[in-house]
């Protein structure tokens, strides 16, 4: 088809390199699709570097504390992601004695591992004829075939994958995927792309139609949740903090934070000190308490946004077992508890 031989004559002159497109082994190529979700390549690539580094085979990995494991991933949000990619290789190196499954439906099984996951490693490693469909394929086929289907309703899904795997090049399977999807990434982007030097400018309808800015269509998610969250970075006399960890199911899941109370709104110094006096952990004990950050700072995640503050507690003895604050860097929080732990010096 002619779309792909453009396409895939594009790629060959214009791709990046990048170092998980020197190899087919499995390990690398999975790892790298799983880092690059929800995460953009100039982002991803040094967590891609350090995990292999780190962790040069699925047996390392499998092996891996999953604290260590979170800790390397400090930083990427989608923690999800990583325990996940942490279980998958425990899975693989015990149950399939380290042999990645070879095929788009036994990929599947995978955690982690959904459609676009799983036709990017089928035809990479494997030569299979399956279309992978990210939000750049979505975005180039949106505008070039001048579809409005909404690309995150069930119809658009079923829509664009039946497209893509029309279109792919049955004898280059992973040449076409790459190459669409580093078109969407680098030509084809979500806002002012330069489309005089496109080689689809003539046939592509969106340009045609001056609907560029138009397309994709997404439907509206659901107003993010505010949320009220304050920490309490206790400090005693020798020298020592408190850190949590995380239960149960959540983006933090597993991950270690400073005490937290969270509150419906926004307050006052004094009225929180109140409340801390109350809280169990600090109940009849004295301590001394400061804001450190007089103005909330805002973490924006995907469903709902964090109006954070942080208090400090100066406290002669911790009321429960801490941690000495020399080794607070050593654990694995998330990056909005790791930016105040750079910030404050610890």
């Amino acid at each position: 088809m002619i779309f792909s031989k453009i396409l895939r004559h594009w790629y060959s002159t214009n791709k990046r390199n990048l170092p998980w497109r020197e190899t087919q082994n499995p390990y690398n190529i999975w790892l790298s699709e799983i880092i690059l979700q929800q995460t953009q390549v100039k982002q991803g690539l040094p967590y891609y570097e350090a995990f292999v580094n780190e962790f040069p085979t699925v047996f390392d990995l499998a092996k891996a504390n999953e604290s260590d494991v979170l800790k390397l991933w400090q930083g990427l949000g989608y923690y999800s992601r990583a325990r996940n990619l942490h279980a998958s290789a425990k899975y693989i190196a015990k149950d399939l004695n380290g042999e990645f499954p070879d095929n788009y439906k036994d990929l599947l099984k995978l955690k982690g591992v959904g459609d676009y996951t799983a036709s990017a490693i089928a035809s990479i490693c494997f030569n299979e004829v399956a279309a992978v469909v990210d939000g750049n394929v979505y975005r180039v086929l949106s505008r070039y075939f001048g579809i409005d289907t909404p690309i995150n309703s069930s119809k658009g899904a079923k829509e664009f994958k039946t497209l893509a795997q029309k279109l792919i090049d049955k004898k280059q399977p992973a040449e076409f995927n790459q190459a669409i999807m580093e078109f969407g990434a680098t030509q084809c982007k979500p806002s002012n792309p330069d489309c005089n030097i496109c080689p689809f400018k003539d046939s592509c309808i969106a340009f045609n139609k001056n609907t560029i800015g138009e397309l994709p269509v997404k439907i509206k998610s659901a107003k993010a949740k505010k949320k009220y969250f304050n920490f309490l970075v206790c400090i005693s006399e020798d020298e020592k903090t408190i850190l949590e960890k995380r239960e149960g199911k959540g983006i933090w899941q597993n991950l270690y934070q400073f005490p937290l109370i969270e509150t419906e709104k926004n307050i006052s110094e004094k009225r929180f000190k109140s409340l801390v006096e109350n809280e169990d952990l600090l109940k009849e004990i004295s301590f001394e308490m400061s804001l450190y950050n007089k103005d909330a700072i805002i973490h924006k995640l995907s469903h709902q946004h964090l109006y954070t503050k942080f208090w400090i507690i100066n406290i002669e003895r911790l009321p429960v077992e801490g941690v000495s604050i020399s080794n607070v860097r050593e654990f694995a929080v998330p990056i909005l508890i790791g930016n105040f732990i750079e910030s404050f010096n610890f």
